[in-house]
């Protein structure tokens, strides 16, 4: 037998998350859960009709009564970045939206592992934390985990080598604010700018420049091309999703609440995460260079302040 998987919002996000998923070992049922039914029933049917050509996973539409055991669920719904907008606007938007879902799930399954991607995708945690209780590796935000995807396949690309061999992580917000953790990427058990000047690609402060902005604005400009930003994230759900329902305690920059990073109080950042079947672990704080610490500090405290704005604004 199976996981069971919940994913609320059958959107692009959630459908492409519920496609991935369908084909993933370990999973026997997907219960899509929306507002509009009717395209909650259609995705299910579709994915379903997908998923039967090659595995045995069951796709229904449903509602929060069928979330009753769930492993994990899936918080996708809420409004989705327009152009020009940042993710942190989004805030008011998706807040309350959030704040209900969160409540409808715990009072059906209070045991599951609640991985939130709905933007912002670093404060979503927080609600389940301080207003309802929730331990913080079970309130876990895709963050950086998708970032640092793209920081790779950049580096990768760059440097004509397989990503797989490039290990290198995006940490605090999932924004832009985010912090390319330079320092300490490898490869071939290098540093990166080591290898690339071995290699003959040297990567000078520039290049770090605009890789760096080649990640942070990847989701602006998928938008801007295609309307939507679904498969990457649906990609990195799914992922998550695999390593929680097998129990792999794999290493992801994933977003969690933490009392305190480096002298910020009640802040929820991306840092690397064993993720397993009872959530994320504690973060843990890799080396970092003197820039690279302001920068994540200003990151947390920016999160910090928005954090503490939305829960003072559900209080009223």
């Amino acid at each position: 037998m199976g996981a069971r998987i919940g994913i609320i919002g059958a959107g692009q996000v959630g459908a492409a998350a519920g496609y991935l998923l369908s084909a993933t070992p370990g999973i026997s049922q997907i219960v899509l859960v929306d507002q509009n039914e009717a395209r909650a029933a259609g995705e299910a049917a579709d994915i379903g009709h997908a998923a039967a050509f090659g595995t045995a996973a069951r796709v229904s539409e449903g509602d929060y009564a069928d979330l009753a055991g769930a492993s994990v669920v899936v918080i996708t719904a809420g409004a989705s970045l327009k152009p020009g907008q940042t993710r942190l606007e989004l805030l008011q938007q998706n807040l309350k939206m959030t704040d209900t879902i969160i409540d409808q799930v715990l009072k059906v399954a209070p045991d599951a592992v609640l991985l939130f991607a709905t933007n912002p995708v670093d404060v979503m945690p927080a609600i389940a934390v301080h207003r309802y209780g929730l331990p913080p590796g079970r309130a876990i935000g895709t963050g950086c985990s998708l970032d640092s995807i793209r920081f790779r396949d950049r580096l990768a690309d760059y440097l004509g080598v397989a990503s797989q061999s490039v290990h290198a992580y995006v940490l605090g917000e999932h924004g832009d604010s985010s912090v390319l953790h330079w320092s300490h990427a490898q490869v071939a058990g290098m540093p990166v700018t080591e290898f690339a000047a071995q290699l003959g690609r040297p990567i000078d402060a520039a290049m770090q420049a605009r890789m760096a902005e080649d990640v942070r604005t990847s989701a602006y400009r998928i938008k801007a091309g295609k309307g939507v930003s679904n498969f990457g994230i649906g990609g990195c759900i799914a992922r998550l999703v695999k390593a929680i329902v097998a129990d792999e305690q794999s290493v992801f920059a994933v977003s969690t609440c933490m009392p305190e990073l480096l002298g910020v109080r009640d802040t929820c950042v991306s840092l690397p995460h064993l993720i397993g079947a009872r959530g994320a672990s504690t973060p843990f704080l890799p080396g970092l260079n003197a820039q690279e610490t302001e920068a994540l500090r200003a990151s947390a405290a920016l999160l910090a302040g928005t954090i503490a704005d939305g829960l003072q604004s559900l209080q009223r």
